[in-house]
C-alpha cells in the first residue's frame, strides 16, 4: 500500500502542477485578448525610442569625436565666408552699378522734359499752341519721308448718317433682331 500512497502523492502534485499551468495559460489568454494590440503598440513605441535614442547618442559621440579637426572646421568656415563677403560685395557693386544707371536715365528724361516745356513756353509766347506745332513738326517729318503730303481724298461715305443697326432704321431689306435665348440647335 506504500506504494499505491507515492502513486497518489505524485498523481496530486502532477493535477496541481497542471492546473497551476492551465490557470496561467488562461489568465494570459484573457489579458492578451483585453490588452493585446495595446501591448503590442507598447512595444513597437519601445522599439523605436530605443533606435532613436541609440541614433543620436551615436551622433552625439561623433560629434565628440570630431571637435579634434576643430582647426579644418574653422579653416573651412572661414574661407566660405570670405566667399560670402566676396559674392556680396560683387552683387552692391552690380546693385550700384544699375542705381547708377537708372539715375541717369532720369536725369536724361528730366532733361528732355525741361526741354519740351521751354519750347511750349516759347510757343505760347508767339501765340502758336504748342500741340499744333508739334503736328506740324511730325507732318514735315512725315512729308520729307513719303513726298508730298496727300489731301483727304472725296470718297463717297459706306453708309448715311441716319443709319443705326440696332434700331432696324436706315438699313436695307434685312433687319436686325435679337436672337433666341437658349441653345443654337434644337436638342
Amino acid at each position: 500500500m506504500e506504494a499505491d500512497e507515492e502513486t497518489t502523492e505524485i498523481k496530486t502534485e502532477t493535477t496541481l502542477e497542471s492546473q497551476d499551468l492551465s490557470l496561467l495559460q488562461q489568465t494570459v489568454g484573457v489579458f492578451l485578448a483585453e490588452y493585446g494590440w495595446y501591448l503590442l503598440f507598447l512595444c513597437v513605441g519601445v522599439y523605436l525610442l530605443i533606435q532613436h535614442l541609440s541614433k543620436k547618442r551615436s551622433s552625439h559621440e561623433a560629434d565628440w569625436s570630431g571637435h579634434g579637426s576643430a582647426e579644418e572646421d574653422t579653416a573651412a568656415v572661414v574661407t566660405r565666408q570670405e566667399a560670402l563677403e566676396a559674392s556680396r560685395r560683387r552683387m552692391q557693386e552690380e546693385l550700384d552699378a544699375k542705381a547708377v544707371q537708372y539715375k541717369e536715365k532720369q536725369q536724361a528724361l528730366q532733361e528732355e522734359k525741361r526741354k519740351q516745356k521751354i519750347e511750349m513756353w516759347d510757343s505760347m509766347q508767339e501765340g502758336k499752341s504748342y500741340k499744333g506745332n508739334a503736328k506740324v513738326s511730325n507732318g514735315t517729318e512725315e512729308a520729307g519721308t513719303s513726298g508730298v503730303l496727300k489731301p483727304k481724298s472725296d470718297k463717297k461715305p459706306l453708309r448715311n448718317n441716319g443709319f443705326n443697326p440696332l434700331s432696324g432704321e436706315g438699313g436695307g431689306a434685312c433687319v436686325w433682331r435679337p436672337g433666341r435665348r437658349g441653345p443654337s440647335s434644337g436638342g
